[in-house]
């Protein structure tokens, strides 16, 4: 299947360049996956579509301010660095300005109350980088970190919030999952009143994600490997959902992608925690999820082969074609779309 096959002409007017201010208040298209119908909605709308007896995931990951400006020590040159995964005080890290920073090379922030020190060289601008410093290492970063938005918005972000879910917890993402921006602590509230169970998994961002598929056939393309945890009580009410016959409805992308590859290798869910590079495309059987709550994703991304495969592709470019028509937001700070079974 060829990557091409993914692509779509977006106005770029309709890249959204910052949240509304109401989350709850973006627009929702709703596709029927079943009949194909198309129903144009505002997000609080999502209330009427769920049901008792329904397990919500989401993601609980918080983005971290991963975006670190410092300078090479002898030369001075600038260096830009992207925090994508660690292990400890050793980071993987996408470099700007990448062919200054070789072995040994040390970047300094803040006049060296953080150094990072490149102690391995790989592909694509990719460096593994020691970080030196005192104290702990979160509190050091929210000083002298920004929140790494994509490269598609071009405003700046008044209240870095905006761009973190209201139930971002644990610490570890490059990006945010940003399906889960709609929501408010409001409407969960009612759709617990509902019977609505709601669920906890975490997946940390990785840049990889998001990054468009550059070789031709998409059986090609490797993906990104991102940590992912689940906890017993999350595996024990989503197993349930699956023995009673309830619908397990995914809040974005990320959510989608953990309990699909816990399924993918236990059969069921399962109190765990590791890695996964799961690539999702058409031709997938899907094991573990029902409905999708997304957003509207880049053209030739992972993200949309992935929910092709959910529906079909010619189905999705549709929808996509209708959302354009009727001017929705895109992208991160972009409005919505429920796949639902119903």
């Amino acid at each position: 299947m060829k990557t091409n096959e993914f692509d779509f002409y977006l106005p770029e007017e309709l890249i959204a360049q910052h949240p509304v201010d109401d989350r709850k208040s973006s627009r929702m298209l709703v596709l029927h996956k079943n009949t194909n119908e198309i129903e144009h909605k505002h997000f609080y709308d999502i209330i009427s579509y769920l049901k008792k007896g329904d397990v919500l995931v989401r993601n609980n990951t918080r983005v971290i301010p991963a975006r670190l400006f410092g300078t090479k020590e002898i030369t001075n040159a600038k260096v830009e660095l992207l925090l994508l995964n660690n292990d400890g005080d050793v980071w993987e890290c996408l470099v700007g300005n990448a062919k200054v920073v070789k072995l040994g090379t040390i970047i300094s922030f803040n006049n060296g109350e953080l150094k990072a020190k490149c102690i391995e060289v790989k592909e694509q601008g990719i460096r593994i980088m020691e970080m030196i410093y005192e104290g702990v290492f979160l509190e050091v970063l929210e000083k002298l970190g920004n929140v790494p938005l994509p490269p598609y918005i071009k405003e700046t972000l008044d209240d870095p919030n905006k761009y973190q879910t209201v139930y971002a917890k644990i610490n570890g993402s490059a990006a945010a999952p940003t399906a889960g921006l709609h929501f408010t602590d409001e409407i969960f509230n009612k759709l617990i009143n509902k019977g609505v169970k709601i669920v906890d998994i975490t997946l940390h961002v990785g840049l990889g994600t998001f990054k468009p598929v550059s070789e031709e056939n998409i059986e090609n393309h490797i993906m990104h490997s991102e940590y992912y945890q689940m906890s017993k009580e999350c595996a024990d009410i989503l197993n349930q959902a699956k023995k009673e016959g309830n619908r397990i409805i995914t809040v974005g992308t990320t959510s989608t992608r953990t309990i699909e590859s816990i399924y993918n290798k236990y059969g069921c869910f399962k109190e765990c925690s590791g890695n996964t590079d799961i690539f999702i495309y058409p031709g997938y059987t899907w094991k573990a999820t029902d409905c999708i709550i997304t957003n509207f994703h880049l053209p030739k991304s992972t993200l949309i082969m992935m929910i092709s495969s959910f529906v079909s592709k010619d189905i999705i470019l549709k929808a996509y074609d209708e959302a354009i028509k009727e001017r929705y937001r895109f992208f991160s700070f972009g409005d919505s779309m429920f796949i639902t079974n119903e």
